[in-house]
């Protein structure tokens, strides 16, 4: 098939990052394209070195803020000229100009994944515009968590939906040697620690990890994966709580298996999520994780070593975080709950199979 992929940007992302494995996992059957609405391609491949090793086509509109029905006009020339078999979209602005776009050619396998919904319930703008695309457009709704499909079927009852799991690369994601992943990422080796790997925006919890840092050992380092907005600030913020020595900001990686094998004990603290891939990764690793009861992180969390707590409560936090590394001494590897439900292959093959089950219908 030619399966045109629409997001809204290719910078580090759950979203963006499950497109690229898609493309992995798709590339020795299908031709993919990747249609990325904001952004250049020379700009973007500095930010995220990891598109340079993309085999398939990317195509960067650089969308400027506002709505701009030029766009819409671009993607709908690209269509004619690429003929796909299928449109795939995630969120909202690309369901918006891909949608209406594969629309105006008359392409009828369009397949739209929603990875959360707490901007739709959030955002009385953000629904009445998605129940307007789904009227216009009609896709075939996809969501990737049970909680998310439960959500959607109640914001949207005319709309039946269908879950699928988020997936991870459990051949890349697996079990090393923590020693040398800390060599490599120049963190301390004998200190116990704490890794986050989420960008450095709102509402992804920063803060009270910080603030639960101040109530376990100090010997207890925390790393931090990724970048964004708040770098700044919250390099200040941890200088000002006197935890700069403590807390490592690594920047967006290359190696997020070393990321992870470097841990003891993986942590989350969003206050809204869909179905997270980090954690997932974290746990192919073998790392335990603590993650904040919201969005579909309890499906996400290995129920015989992981912990859930409540969002935005730092001594749960560091509750959690101490009874992970000072109290828990009958470990339970967490990599085959991760193995069994969550691989790649089988979120590649269940979108596969649904577009050439729409393919056949049209």
């Amino acid at each position: 098939m030619k399966i045109i992929e629409v997001v809204q940007h290719l910078a580090p992302g759950g979203i963006e990052t499950l497109v690229l494995e898609l493309e992995k996992a798709y590339q020795n059957i299908d031709h993919i394209t990747i249609v990325s609405l904001e952004g250049q391609q020379s700009k973007a491949e500095k930010q995220w070195p990891r598109l340079l090793q993309t085999k398939c086509d990317m195509v960067f509109l650089d969308k400027q803020p506002g709505l701009q029905w030029s766009v819409v006009q671009t993607l709908t020339s690209l269509f004619k000229k690429h003929k796909p078999d299928a449109i795939h979209t995630h969120h909202i602005g690309p369901l918006l100009y891909g949608g209406l776009a594969a629309k105006r050619v008359g392409i009828r396998n369009i397949v739209h994944t929603e990875h959360d919904v707490w901007h739709l319930q959030q955002s009385r703008k953000r629904y009445l515009l998605q129940s307007s695309l789904l009227s216009v457009v009609k896709p075939t709704l996809v969501a990737d968590a049970k909680y998310v499909g439960r959500a959607l079927s109640i914001l949207f009852p005319k709309y039946k939906n269908c879950i699928i799991p988020n997936g991870i690369d459990t051949d890349k994601f697996s079990p090393g040697s923590q020693f040398q992943a800390r060599s490599a990422l120049s963190l301390p080796q004998k200190s116990g620690l704490v890794g986050c790997a989420a960008r450095l925006v709102q509402g992804k919890g920063h803060t009270y990890l910080f603030n639960a840092m101040l109530d376990i050992p100090k010997d207890i380092h925390l790393a931090l994966a990724g970048d964004g907005e708040l770098r700044q600030e919250l390099e200040d913020g941890a200088e000002a709580l006197g935890l700069s020595d403590r807390i490592h900001f690594l920047g967006n990686l290359d190696n997020m298996c070393d990321f992870y094998r470097s841990l003891d004990v993986f942590c989350l603290p969003s206050e809204a999520e869909g179905l997270p891939l980090s954690p997932l990764e974290a746990q192919a690793c073998n790392i335990p994780v603590i993650l904040t009861d919201v969005g579909g992180c309890e499906e996400a969390i290995c129920p015989d070593s992981g912990m859930l707590i409540p969002a935005k409560d730092s001594e749960a936090l560091a509750l959690a975080i101490s009874k992970k590394l000072l109290i828990d001494e009958d470990k339970i590897p967490p990599r085959q709950f991760v193995a069994s439900q969550y691989s790649l292959n089988k979120a590649a093959q269940s979108y596969r199979t649904l577009m050439l089950k729409l393919g056949e219908a049209s």
